[in-house]
Formats: C-alpha cells, structure tokens, sequence
C-alpha cells in the first residue's frame, strides 16, 4: 500500500503543477485566445492527472468507477466549450494580439465566402 500512496501522491503532485502552469499561463498570455488555449490544455491534464492520483492513493475507497467517469467527463467537455467559446469570442470581434501571426478562422471565413459567391 505505502507505493501506491507513494505514486498517488507524485502523480498529484504533477497534476497541481499542471494546473499551477495553466494559471500562470493565463496571466502571461497576450490574447483571449491564447489564455484559453493555455488554461484548457493545462487545467485537463492537471485534473485528470490530479484525480488519477488521488483514486492511486485511495483505492481501497471504491470510488475509482466514479473517478474514472469524471477524468473522462473532463476529457471530452474541457476542449469542446474552449472551442466553442473561442468561436463565440472570434464571431463578437474580439481581436488577435499584435503579435499573432495568423487567424486562419479568418482565413477560412473569406475562402467560403469567396466560394460561396
């Protein structure tokens, strides 16, 4: 039992680093869009990685079934409502940063209007 609260514990702890770094990633980044980007990726593997630790280091609980549906909740809604909130931002005419390169959902706005017309 002592190496599975060993590992429990380590897999946590990268899980709060995890998520640590999303939080300073969303204060450093310059744009909207940048920060979700940084939070969504960082938060998801922080939590997932957070929870794995905790259902290792707990296990004779019997809550891994329940662990096991909120990492994969987590999984598939963290990306999609960060996508679909870049979407939303992008369509209300929330600006790139200055140093962005490229919009490529511009981009690809203009070629199907383009085609369209």
């Amino acid at each position: 039992m002592a190496v599975l609260d060993i590992l429990g514990a380590i897999i946590t702890l990268i899980g709060s680093l995890f998520l640590l770094l999303g939080s300073i990633g969303i204060l450093r980044m310059p744009d909207v869009y940048n920060r979700m980007q940084a939070g969504t990726k960082a938060t998801t593997l922080g939590s997932m990685m957070f929870l794995l630790g905790l259902g290792i280091s707990y296990i004779e609980c019997g809550c891994i079934g329940r662990i096991v549906v909120l990492i994969l909740f987590i999984l598939f809604t963290n990306p999609i409502s960060s996508h679909a909130l870049a979407r939303a931002a992008h369509h209300a005419g929330i600006k790139l940063a200055d140093v962005s390169i490229r919009d490529c959902l511009k981009d690809d706005e203009q070629e199907q209007k383009g085609a369209s017309v």
